[in-house]
C-alpha cells in the first residue's frame, strides 16, 4: 500500500512585498530635486552679488569646517526612525556648560578643548537619556516633542546660569560674572580656545591660496567614517530596522525603546562636541543665545541636501551644509545689488531655514498618507 503523494505547501505572498526594482530617472530626479533646485539658486545668488570668488571660497570652507559636526550628528536618530532631531540643542547646551567651567578654571589650548569635550560627556548622555525616554513616550511625534524640550531646556540652562550660578552654586570670578555677582555675562571672550582645533595641525599650511582647517576638517572626516561604520554594526543595522517599523523590530526581538534612547544618547553627545567646533572657530560665546538656532540651521542644511524625515546620508550632510551657507554668504549682498535693499537678504536667510522645515514635514505627511492610500488599495 503506497502513501499518497502530498503536493508541496507554498507560503502565500504577501501583496505588499514588492519586486526590487531599480529607481527609475524621474524618482532619481525627484529625490534630487530640493539640492538641485538650491544649487540653481546658489549660482543666480553668485552671480547677482558679484562676489570675488576668493571671498566666496574662504567664507564657504569656514562654515564646512564650523557647521559640518552639528549637522551629521543628525543621521542616527534620523536612521532610528526619531525624525530630525530638534533636541540636538539640548547637546549643544551640555557643551557650552563644559566650555564655561574650561573658561572659569582658565585651562586653555587644545588641553582645555578636549577637557571640555571630555567634561560635556556625561551631561550629554544624561541629557540625551532623559530626552530619549520622552520621545518614546510620543512615538510618532518626535519631532514637535523634542522643539518643546528644546524650550524647556533653554529654560533650565538660563536658571542655572542666569540664577543658580553665584547663589546656590558658588562661583567667583568677576571675567564671567555679572557685577551683582549673580550669574553670568551675556557675551564672553574664548581667547583661550579661539581656534585651537582649526589651527592645530599645522596651521600655515594652505591649499594654493586658501588656509584650511586640516584638524577640523579630519574630526568632520573621522565622523564620517564613524557614521558609516556604525551603521554597518548589529546596533545600527537594529536602528535602521526600527526606523523602517517599529512593530516589525519589536517581533523580531529588538528592544525598540533601548535602540532608539541609544540612538539619541550618541546624537546628542555628538551635538554637544559639534558645538565646541562651531564655538572655537566663532572665538566668542554668547552665553544665553549661541543655541538657540543650532537646530533650526543643522536641519534646514540637511534637508537641503537632499534628506527626508526619514532618510538622511552623510553625503546629505554635507551638501547640505555647502549649499545653505553659500546661501547665507550670498543671499545679503545679492538682496543689496538687486533691490537695493540688503535686509531683504536677511529675511531670506529665516525664510530658507523656516520654509524648508515646513516644506519637508508637508512633504512627509503627504507621502505618508499616499502610501497608507495605496497600502489600503492593495
Amino acid at each position: 500500500m503506497t502513501e499518497p503523494k502530498i503536493a508541496p505547501q507554498t507560503l502565500p505572498e504577501n501583496p505588499k512585498v514588492k519586486p526590487n526594482k531599480g529607481k527609475s530617472v524621474e524618482q532619481i530626479l525627484g529625490e534630487l530635486s530640493v539640492p538641485i533646485f538650491f544649487t540653481v539658486l546658489c549660482l543666480f545668488g553668485i552671480i547677482a552679488a558679484g562676489l570675488n570668488p576668493r571671498f566666496l571660497v574662504t567664507e564657504v570652507i569656514t562654515r564646512l569646517a564650523r557647521n559640518s559636526f552639528l549637522v551629521l550628528s543628525l543621521i542616527i536618530p534620523v536612521i532610528a526612525g526619531l525624525g530630525l532631531n530638534f533636541g540636538i540643542v539640548i547637546g549643544a547646551m551640555s557643551g557650552q556648560a563644559a566650555l564655561i567651567i574650561v573658561t572659569h578654571l582658565e585651562i586653555g589650548g587644545l588641553p582645555g578643548f578636549f577637557l571640555a569635550a571630555l567634561i560635556s560627556v556625561p551631561f550629554s548622555l544624561f541629557l540625551g537619556w532623559l530626552t530619549g525616554l520622552v520621545l518614546n513616550r510620543a512615538k510618532g511625534r518626535e519631532m514637535v516633542t523634542g522643539y518643546i524640550l528644546g524650550f524647556f531646556a533653554n529654560g533650565v540652562y538660563q536658571l542655572i546660569f542666569l540664577v543658580l550660578v553665584g547663589t546656590l552654586i558658588p562661583m567667583h570670578n568677576p571675567k564671567l560674572m555679572l557685577p551683582s555677582g549673580i550669574g553670568l555675562r551675556n557675551t564672553m571672550d574664548l581667547i583661550a580656545v579661539n581656534r585651537v582645533l582649526d589651527n592645530a595641525l599645522l596651521s600655515s599650511l594652505k591649499l594654493g591660496p586658501f588656509k584650511i582647517p586640516w584638524a577640523t576638517f579630519l574630526v568632520i572626516g573621522l565622523l564620517c567614517l564613524f557614521t558609516a561604520f556604525f551603521t554597518k554594526t548589529k546596533l545600527g543595522q537594529q536602528m535602521r530596522a526600527v526606523g523602517q517599523d517599529m512593530n516589525i523590530a519589536a517581533v523580531s526581538g529588538i528592544n525598540v525603546d533601548r535602540t532608539r534612547l541609544i540612538a539619541m544618547m550618541i546624537s546628542t553627545v555628538l551635538a554637544a562636541w559639534g558645538q565646541l567646533i562651531f564655538l572655537q572657530n566663532i572665538g566668542t560665546f554668547n552665553t544665553y543665545n549661541s543655541h538657540e538656532q543650532v537646530g533650526m540651521f543643522s536641519i534646514a542644511a540637511i534637508l537641503i541636501g537632499g534628506a527626508s524625515i526619514s532618510k538622511a546620508t552623510i553625503w546629505n550632510a554635507l551638501i547640505g551644509v555647502l549649499l545653505f551657507h553659500t546661501l547665507f554668504v550670498v543671499s545679503p549682498l545679492a538682496g543689496q545689488r538687486i533691490l537695493g535693499i540688503p535686509q531683504v537678504g536677511e529675511y531670506f536667510r529665516s525664510f530658507l531655514a523656516y520654509g524648508v522645515i515646513a516644506v519637508a514635514l508637508a512633504l512627509h505627511a503627504w507621502q505618508s498618507r499616499k502610501k497608507a492610500a495605496s497600502n489600503d488599495q492593495e
